[in-house]
């Protein structure tokens, strides 16, 4: 009889996996006998709906950057046409599974799963990141159905050389209305999984996302891996179930635009980014804030966490992550290679370098090409913005708040269990002295009765009867103090002095107090000698600006401390002649 086969050993626990034993599900889906005139238009990925770290090929296949810290990275791609009614699926198939190298000096473990694909239909304004986002839905390659942030186990597993299909049923009077099915190699892998009430009436877009593996994608019109039934796929979609994405092409000048918002720290310039992203998704922004976001995404763990009280600066935040090839930040020197060569809008946001001229004149010459545009954002800003500042500082004191009211909680909780242990461990202690005594007290009855027993018997008389023993005392109980209960945290609100603010006031600054102090002297606003293409004076008018610049480092000289601060030349030079001098002295070259 052969021994039975032994299980390989994995690095992922079993209840990881999302694979699911079922038995096949009856079809219920029907061959597609809809008619009608089709889109002329055919699905691709615009770069501007692809992560920084995608490459495509006119072949269509895509594959990550995994340079240094990019292979812990997610990419991800939103194709450009999206299913508004009707049944279509599109194709996917895995080419090649990268092994990253591990760190021999991590100090974090990398989450697995290390490869991974991730499949499925996201509306026009979700981001890349399928299983981050509410409004998108599909599966990934553990066999795990995601929606926002639930992963829920609900197909098998599928992985290199397997074509895997996601079919979208738009159709309300199908019996499969309005879900989303996995297919591997034409056969059904999935129940048929509901699409978010949200999401119904909305037009649903190719997504996929991906690390540490290349890929083939398919939107037809032929099958690689033809379903049980007839299913038209995204580039036979008939005209009325289609929505076709605007692409964001080059300005009037023919050339994608690179922006440098200029604003000095802590007022305003990072709120003022957020808006301007939310109004113009299509930029991307390069700063070390985006590339920590994004490794949160990646589900990289952090040991400080990424609350906003964990950064260390806006500008310059820490990566923190454990992982040498992160944490180095080589991973933005390879994206600013990289970021030139492709043709999509930027937002460069260094709060510090864009105040500094030197570092202005190093940064623009990399962005030959483009237009080179300088957003000055000094000075008082619009009511709107102000509006803006204040619900930003309203949620952000409110986040401050309940992470703050959150940890007490914790330390209560700890306290009281400590203190609960402290009572018992009393409590055990006498409980055991207690009992150590009584037993001795028996101990010594016995021996004397031992001892008159023998007595007794030696003068014949009736032995005495032995000791009783004591009833066990029964224990008191004691009312046990209730747990301290998890409440919801305090509702809090803007005094009338942060009402008045036109900036929001963040827990953690743009700069650190010594970065501004070494380098406020030196802030300067753009001119005409430098390699802008346009200067943009967005709150105030360029002579207002300087001035309010002028004002901002002669406040700035009265209330900092100058951490910089070396003797000059003259100082220098009458220190040296004074310490010859002395030394002449003490030798008894000189006679004073």
């Amino acid at each position: 009889m052969e021994p039975p086969t032994k299980k390989a050993r994995t690095d992922e626990p079993e209840e990881e996996s999302g694979t699911v034993q079922e038995p096949e599900p009856e079809e219920l889906e029907c061959d597609d006998t809809a008619t009608g005139p089709k889109a002329k238009d055919r699905a691709i990925f615009y770069v501007e709906d692809t992560t920084i770290n995608v490459l495509s090929s006119k072949y269509n296949t895509l594959m990550p950057l995994t340079d240094g810290g990019l292979q812990y990275l997610l990419a991800g791609a939103r194709a450009n046409l999206g299913i508004k009614t009707g049944r279509y699926m599109f194709e996917v198939k895995i080419l090649e599974v990268m092994s990253p190298l591990e760190d021999p000096n991590a100090r974090s473990r990398v989450p697995l799963p290390r490869s991974q694909l991730r499949i499925g239909f996201g509306s026009v304004k979700c981001n890349l990141f399928l299983g981050h986002t509410e409004d998108a839905i599909g599966f990934d390659s553990e066999g795990f159905l995601l929606q926002g942030k639930n992963r829920t186990p609900v197909a098998q597993k599928f992985s290199t050389g397997d074509v895997v299909a996601v079919v979208l049923n738009q159709i309300s009077s199908s019996p499969n209305a309005h879900t989303v099915s996995l297919f591997k190699n034409g056969k059904r892998i999935s129940q048929p999984q509901p699409v978010p009430q949200h999401l119904r009436e909305k037009a649903l877009y190719p997504l996929l996302t991906f690390k540490n593996v290349s890929l083939q994608y398919n939107f037809g019109p032929v099958s690689l891996a033809p379903l049980p039934f007839k299913c038209r796929m995204v580039n036979e979609v008939l005209q009325p179930d289609v929505c076709k994405k605007k692409e964001h092409t080059q300005h009037a000048e023919g050339q994608y635009e690179v922006l440098f918002p200029i604003s000095l720290p802590d007022e305003g310039g990072f709120d003022w980014l957020d808006q301007f992203l939310i109004k113009n998704p299509h930029y991307v922004e390069l700063s070390d804030r985006s590339l920590l976001n994004w490794c949160e995404k990646s589900g990289l763990l952090r040991p400080k966490g990424y609350n906003i009280l964990a950064k260390g600066s806006n500008d310059k935040p820490e990566m923190g992550m454990g992982i040498t090839a992160l944490d180095d930040l080589s991973v933005r020197r390879v994206l600013n290679a990289v970021a030139p060569i492709q043709q999509r809008n930027y937002v460069v946001m260094e709060v510090r370098a864009n105040l500094l001229k030197e570092e202005r004149a190093e940064q623009l010459p990399r962005w030959l090409g483009f237009k080179r545009v300088a957003a000055v954002i000094l000075g008082e800003p619009p009511q709107v913005f102000k509006k803006y500042s204040q619900d930003v500082s309203l949620r952000v004191k409110q986040e401050v708040s309940d992470i703050e009211f959150k940890a007490k909680q914790v330390q209560e909780k700890q306290q009281f269990m400590l203190q609960k242990r402290q009572k018992q461990m009393e409590k055990d202690k006498k409980k055991a002295a207690k009992k150590a005594a009584k037993a001795q007290d028996a101990m010594l009855k016995r021996m004397k009765y031992e001892q008159l027993k023998k007595e007794a018997e030696a003068k014949g008389e009736v032995p005495p009867d032995p000791p009783e023993e004591e009833d066990e005392e029964e224990e008191e109980e004691e009312v046990e103090e209730a747990e301290p209960m998890d409440q919801e945290p305090p509702t809090v609100e803007l005094t009338d002095e942060e009402k008045k603010r036109w900036f929001s006031k963040q827990p953690v600054s743009a700069l650190t107090m010594y970065v501004l102090n070494t380098t406020f002297q030196r802030y300067s606003l753009p001119d005409k000698a430098e390699a802008f293409e346009e200067v943009r004076w967005l709150w105030q008018k360029e002579d207002k600006a300087r001035e309010y610049l002028k004002a901002w480092v002669q406040d700035r000289k009265l209330t900092s401390r100058v951490e910089d601060l070396q003797p000059g030349d003259w100082f220098l030079t009458k220190w040296k002649d004074r310490r010859l001098v002395t030394n002449l002295k003490s030798a008894g070259g000189l006679i004073s």
